[in-house]
């Protein structure tokens, strides 16, 4: 490559950097003319949200078809690359994020009002931590910081606790005399809603950032899997076994349950030790003991018809699925393998393991 091919290339990049900067400073912006028209009660500065977006969807597309034009009139590779295509991904996390602000705004034309306390300060909290994340994913990426991109995603969890004290404030809101109308209420959990979704954007910015610094691509996604019938002792833990060895990488899986039986089935156990299979853990568990642990199930699969009597609320993040199966270990083997197969697979993909 000659030297002034070399310096066009750096000066084309380095215009798509400046860029990414400025429209990433527009979206918080925008962002913040939400926020404060929410907590203002301020109709016409919604409204000036709603239509700053214009020029930032424009923005955007331009972004865009520079990232095109740099590949197409550099044919870039490595790192050059890396950067390149991790701006088309960051792209779509900017014009949603500009949406989220817009989705405000627009509730907040409809409000008219400020939202009452302690929900407006919970509001606030939350834009507060999300805007945080957003513009050090955003200062990670132009910076190519990877450590200040890992460090920013772990502040998502805060923001997660702050949306579920809003849904709390919001239960306690609607079962008081004179409680805001269903309209309202609806209105206020979709702006909590937008305003944790920001901080799920900003985590997807700083894998970019991670991505075009390093090369590092997320890891896959390893799924938590509860087997659950009535006494863990046989049909559970033969496919929690089963699951630990056809799909190891795949999934951290456990069983449990509601009635435990004193031990595992003695029959079960001689017939995972001929299959080079270990029942584990070898006692029994109490799928009571476990309830705690629920919400961080990503799958629970009954084995015994449906096990929600037992579980009783069942998170919103997680899936329960009923498998009819043999109580006869050979037949059951086989029913479990093709289950349990097309789970990961749907999971994670052909080639999951």
């Amino acid at each position: 490559m000659s030297g002034a091919h070399q310096r066009r290339l750096l000066e084309d990049l380095d215009k798509i950097r400046r860029r990414v900067a400025a429209v990433g400073a527009r979206v918080d912006d925008a962002l913040g003319m939400a926020v404060h028209a929410l907590m203002t009660g301020d109709r016409g500065l919604a409204a000036e949200t709603v239509l700053n977006d214009f020029p930032i969807n424009r923005t955007v597309r331009e972004l865009d078809a520079d990232c095109h034009r740099f590949v197409a009139r550099h044919l870039p590779s490595a790192g050059h690359l890396r950067t390149v295509s991790s701006v088309l991904r960051l792209n779509i996390a900017l014009e949603r994020i500009g949406d989220y602000a817009v989705t405000i705004a627009r509730e907040t034309e409809q409000l008219g009002a400020p939202p009452p306390e302690p929900l407006a300060s919970t509001m606030q909290a939350m834009a507060d931590q999300s805007r945080k994340m957003y513009r050090q994913a955003i200062a990670a990426w132009v910076d190519q910081n990877a450590d200040l991109a890992r460090g920013t995603k772990g502040m998502a969890g805060s923001v997660d606790v702050l949306l579920d004290s809003a849904w709390k404030e919001l239960l306690r809101m609607g079962k008081e005399p004179g409680a805001p109308s269903m309209r309202r209420m609806f209105a206020f959990l979709i702006i909590c809603s937008n305003l944790e979704r920001v901080s799920d954007q900003a985590k997807n910015i700083c894998e970019e950032a991670v991505f075009a610094a390093t090369g590092e691509t997320k890891p896959p996604k390893v799924y938590k899997v509860l087997f659950v019938d009535e006494g863990n002792s046989r049909l559970s833990v033969l496919a929690e076994a089963m699951a630990h060895k056809a799909f190891p990488e795949s999934g951290h899986y456990t069983s449990a349950g509601w009635s435990p039986a004193p031990a595992v089935d003695p029959e079960l156990i001689a017939f995972l030790d001929e299959r080079a299979m270990e029942p584990s853990p070898h006692v029994p568990q109490s799928l009571a003991s476990m309830m705690h642990k629920l919400p961080a199930q990503h799958i629970v699969v009954s084995l015994a018809g449906d096990p929600r009597p037992h579980l009783g609320s069942v998170p919103f993040s997680t899936v329960v699925l009923e498998w009819s199966i043999s109580g006869d270990l050979p037949a059951a083997t086989e029913q479990l393998a093709d289950k349990i197969a097309w789970l990961m697979e749907k999971c994670r993909g052909e080639g999951a393991h």
